[in-house]
């Protein structure tokens, strides 16, 4: 009997084993060693996702967003709504000026001013320094010494508009992606050769690199030193590679080598980020409501180490910013440098306090009961690579840049020479499609023809469009040498809300404890920079929700 059942439990061992094996084979009967030998790509499972340098990863979950303690001001721009939030990556701490200097310099040296072509490409991204001026304050110095001085190198930047933060996480990615070549050896250090000086269309980008190797560096592939392991089997009688020859191939986004693109949070992100839900969790419930980014209806610490201290660097009282002297309740007056408080149970820096920040949504007063609630975002542009009449991707020239003229008069490059150029997709991309009808989706329902009282015209016959919002239009008026006039618009105006208006989150060091509550939301133009507005970085998380498959408690305070 003990025998039979050993000979049972040996057979279903087996085709357990042979099931298995067929499985994680191939549904065709090909061999990896098949694929490769007829130079078919054979990728293998990609490890587990890396934190991005200075970021942790934010576990997606669902929560109650725009659910508010206070609402003195009566905006009613916080409709509650559920939403499911994906994971995704967050800086730790805000960009601070040490991190942006790094930005500054790079572009005056692969675009220096002097170049006529380049010109404007280092000042378009300068942050504004005189945003801490006032008309009745003295605060000359910081103007001065804020962004360059060492004393500052660790506190967020400031005085950088969205756009402006927008172009730097493009950057970012590509600066992460070349290091981590550099660092497979794939890469040579570019900086670090004596033949080549990284300028102009000598530099890095990492989409025309995915696309083609060669489109960079005029194609000159001796910056590249060694790729991966070849997919495709040497036959016999092959000749070898001269020495110093590029070998192997190069790096695809399917060897999961890369990063992702860095980006700005969406609002509903952020949101999550910051309330940081799961320290009050309680299975799968959430246990009360939470006013803060820390746990408790106030916002003192309760330690008895630092007993009495604020929580956050915020404006404390009208004339106060940081209490008495010899016992600062914040310890600072203006911003502060980054880590100076308890991260949340996410692990994030000042989410409430020190400086407030920029988000990639487009402000709308109200988020619509019936929008999406799987990762709410409003400001999708749709678009696709620009083609040339050959069938190629069009590159971003280096030798004629194209510029735009933002409606403050600050002159920006519409693209990097050397980036991927981008345009709308077409009507007949979107034919027959249930999930989108046009490229431009950023006042969907709230601001385009649909939604004003005209929606039964013809919007093309029209000589005037409507607007739902009577939001100031800068008039495009051409001066000398076709700059842009810069002319106020001298029509009566009842909001600011514009489909380039950003909303921007978080308490500042220059506000008082109610915007300290992440569920508040503000707005400004695109274009406009404060002394109290900085700005972090996001990315997609990659793969399964979280590191590992076992539920773990959130620390509190």
């Amino acid at each position: 009997m003990k025998l039979l059942k050993l000979t049972v439990f040996t057979v279903a061992l087996l085709t357990i084993m042979s099931c298995g094996k067929s499985k994680s084979g191939s549904l065709t009967g090909w061999t990896d060693r098949d694929k490769a030998v007829a130079g078919f790509s054979t990728p293998k499972a990609a490890a587990q996702q890396q934190n991005p340098p200075g970021m942790v990863l934010v576990e997606g979950g669902t929560f109650t967003m725009g659910h508010v303690q206070d609402d003195v001001m009566f905006d009613w721009n916080t409709t509650p709504k559920k939403q499911q939030v994906r994971s995704f990556y967050l800086d730790e701490t805000e960009v601070t000026n040490e991190e942006y200097i790094f930005y500054l310099e790079w572009l005056e040296k692969v675009f220096p001013p002097h170049n006529e072509n380049y010109k404007h490409i280092y000042t378009s991204a300068l942050p504004d320094t005189l945003v801490w001026r006032d008309r009745l304050g003295y605060n000359e110095s910081l103007t001065e010494t804020y962004l360059r001085h060492p004393a500052y190198a660790n506190y967020p930047v400031v005085g950088v508009n969205w756009v402006q933060a927008t172009y730097y996480c493009n950057w970012r990615t590509d600066r992460v992606n070349e290091k981590i070549l550099m660092q497979k050896g794939v890469l040579k250090n570019l900086f670090m050769l004596d033949s080549l000086d990284v300028e102009g269309k000598d530099h890095f980008v990492t989409d025309s690199y995915l696309l083609n190797p060669r489109y960079m560096f005029d194609g000159d592939s001796s910056i590249y030193n060694r790729g991966l392991p070849s997919r495709t089997v040497r036959k016999r009688g092959d000749p070898r590679p001269k020495r110093g020859q590029f070998t192997g191939r190069h790096v695809k986004m399917s060897d999961g080598i890369l990063m992702p693109k860095f980006r700005l949070p969406t609002e509903t992100e952020w949101e999550y980020a910051a309330k940081a839900l799961p320290e009050d969790r309680h299975y799968n419930n959430i246990r009360g409501r939470k006013k803060y980014p820390w746990n408790g209806r106030y916002s003192r610490n309760k330690t008895r180490k630092n007993k009495g201290d604020q929580l956050a660097n915020f404006k404390i009282a009208k004339g106060d910013y940081s209490g008495v002297a010899g016992w600062s309740s914040d310890g600072a007056d203006i911003t502060a440098p980054v880590k100076s408080y308890p991260p949340n149970a996410f692990g994030l820096y000042d989410m409430a306090g020190n400086v407030a920040e920029w988000v990639a949504d487009v402000y709308r007063p109200i988020i619509d009961t019936e929008a999406n609630d799987f990762n709410y975002f409003r400001g999708n542009v749709f678009s696709k690579p620009k083609i040339d009449r050959e069938g190629k991707v069009v590159i971003a020239d280096y030798t004629t840049v194209d510029y735009d003229t933002l409606d403050n008069g600050r002159i920006v490059p519409a693209d990097l020479p050397g980036n991927i150029m981008y345009v709308p997709i077409t009507k007949r991309d979107a034919f027959m499609r249930n999930n989108y009808e046009k490229a431009y989706n950023v006042d969907y329902k709230d601001g385009d023809f649909a939604s004003t009282r005209q929606f039964h015209k013809n919007e093309e016959d029209m000589d005037v469009k409507p607007r739902m919002y009577n939001h100031p239009i800068i008039p495009k008026v051409l001066g000398e040498g076709g700059m842009r006039r810069q002319i106020y618009d001298d029509k009566t105006r009842r909001t600011l809300v514009s489909n380039n208006t950003r909303v921007y989150k978080g308490g500042s060091w220059n506000d008082y404890e109610y915007w300290l509550d992440p569920a508040q939301r503000r707005y400004l133009p695109q274009y406009s920079a404060t002394n109290y507005i900085g700005f972090r970085c996001a990315m997609d998380r990659l793969g399964p929700m979280n590191n590992n498959s076992k539920k773990r408690p959130y620390p509190s305070f």
